[in-house]
């Protein structure tokens, strides 16, 4: 269990990162090599994280069996979530991640890459199970409450 004062610490931390954004990417629409995949909607069977600061851009990208962080070498001021776009992939977002919050328990969901994005976005996450479910509450949230009928994957 963490000691009070590196929790504040912690806590302190995550605060100083509120600068960061956090995009959501959506994508896998071709066929799968793993068959718990397939049953998943075309073009949300996995998600990843895009986050930006001040200095540069962080991918957090849940792979099966490892989670690859990677800080990208990238010029200040690239349009990653656009470059994204254009190969073909979703992207929501930006949104502001919470604040940390207190919990009696810890979060009761299996790691995939779904709880990884959730888990970017803080204690404000909707509740998802599949990538197609966690883009249709952001792009709910992001357009207040609509569903947008305009909306269409590009050709895979």
């Amino acid at each position: 269990m963490m000691p009070p004062a590196a929790a504040r610490l912690a806590h302190r931390r995550a605060a100083a990162d509120r600068a960061q954004r956090a995009f959501i990417v959506f994508g896998g629409g071709g066929g799968t090599e793993l068959p718990w995949l397939r049953p998943l909607r075309r073009g949300f069977r996995h998600c990843f994280a895009a986050l930006e600061d001040p200095v540069g851009w962080t991918v957090l990208d849940p792979l099966s069996g490892r989670l690859v962080v990677a800080r990208l070498d990238l010029p200040r001021g690239y349009d990653l979530p656009g470059f994204y776009r254009r190969a073909g992939l979703v992207v929501l977002g930006p949104f502001l991640p919470a604040g940390p919050r207190r919990s009696l328990l810890p979060p009761l969901a299996p790691y995939s890459c779904v709880s990884l994005c959730r888990a970017v976005l803080g204690a404000n996450a909707p509740f998802a199970l599949t990538p197609f479910g966690l883009f249709r509450s952001l792009a709910r949230r992001e357009n207040n409450g609509k569903i947008v009928l305009t909306w269409t994957r590009q050709a895979e």
